[in-house]
């Protein structure tokens, strides 16, 4: 019997895919003692869906409260009026995050969680899928699994790429310039490709096409090549699962074993969110490796 079916919970539990993910059922997110049990639950499913739950902004917050400490809604990004931990993701007004990333690796300390509401979905389209790098890594052949164990990698903001693709999304000329502004006073940052879940001690998979930059000495065409083969294999259909929102859904994800994609195939159609993460602590590679700013321009320009 698996450790994740061993676990006490008041939830009924539905694996999603036969590697990670799962739709938890039968409490309600505003219960402390139904609320106790997900930490374990994430770190067994990685991804947890909960279907119509409509939490307002303040129970968001009070959720992520009991779950852990809640960051900044952004670095460089300001939070909701009345709620500084809430990002509002409204694909009217460029929030449409059309490539995979995981939230804020360019942070020393990334979150270690991230939790989704849906205020409003469009008719159709604007699915999120998620990545399951932990098994990524497993599946790896020996071989590679022993390179990426000994890589490091510079991760830096990268806001346009963030808020949307094509740039000339839905935000503003004067938006775009004042993130670009904003994003010059954060430093990049260097952290294995590998990482040792705090939790788990499971190694998984680190880095992502949002933020990660170039891998450190290699050269620019190796680096390159290494991170497509790494991209290739974690995003085969067999290691993604895909969410179909409705209103009211929340969504958990552990940031630090899965990447994401939102879907921008949705046209004209409302699409908001609301996001709030949970602070994390600084990625620990295989050999020990812990990542950190990164300063010395040789290494972090690419």
């Amino acid at each position: 019997m698996s450790r994740a079916s061993q676990l006490s919970t008041p939830w009924s539990v539905s694996p999603i895919t036969g590697a990670f993910g799962a739709e938890l059922a039968g409490a309600e997110l505003t219960d402390p003692y139904a609320v106790a049990a997900i930490p374990d639950l994430l770190a067994a499913h990685l991804v947890l869906v909960f279907r119509c739950q409509h939490v307002s902004p303040a129970e968001q917050v009070a959720l992520a409260h009991r779950l852990g400490s809640p960051t900044p809604a952004h670095p460089v990004v300001p939070g909701l009026d009345g709620h500084p931990e809430i990002l509002v993701l409204d694909g009217a007004a460029g929030g449409r995050n059309a490539r995979w990333h995981t939230d804020v690796t360019f942070m020393s300390k990334p979150p270690a969680a991230s939790i989704l509401v849906a205020e409003t979905v469009p008719e159709h389209g604007g699915d999120t899928l998620w990545a399951d790098m932990r098994t990524a890594y497993s599946t790896l052949s020996l071989p590679l699994r022993q390179l990426a164990d000994t890589l490091l990698a510079v991760h830096r903001i990268t806001p346009l790429a963030y808020w949307g693709e094509p740039f000339d999304s839905a935000m503003t000329r004067t938006d775009a310039a004042a993130l670009l502004e904003a994003a010059m006073t954060v430093p990049p940052v260097v952290h294995p490709v590998v990482r040792m879940h705090p939790r788990t001690g499971r190694p998984s998979l680190f880095v992502n096409p949002g933020f990660t930059s170039h891998l450190l000495g290699l050269a620019r065409h190796e680096s390159d090549g290494v991170l497509r083969l790494l991209y290739e294999h974690v995003t085969q259909p067999e290691l993604v699962m895909r969410h179909r929102w409705q209103r009211g859904d929340v969504v958990m994800w552990d940031n630090q074993a899965t990447m994401h994609y939102a879907t921008d195939d949705y046209g004209t159609g409302d699409r908001r969110m609301r996001r709030v993460t949970l602070g994390g602590v600084e990625p620990v590679g295989p050999s020990g490796f812990v990542s950190h700013v990164l300063d010395d321009p040789l290494f972090a320009i690419r």
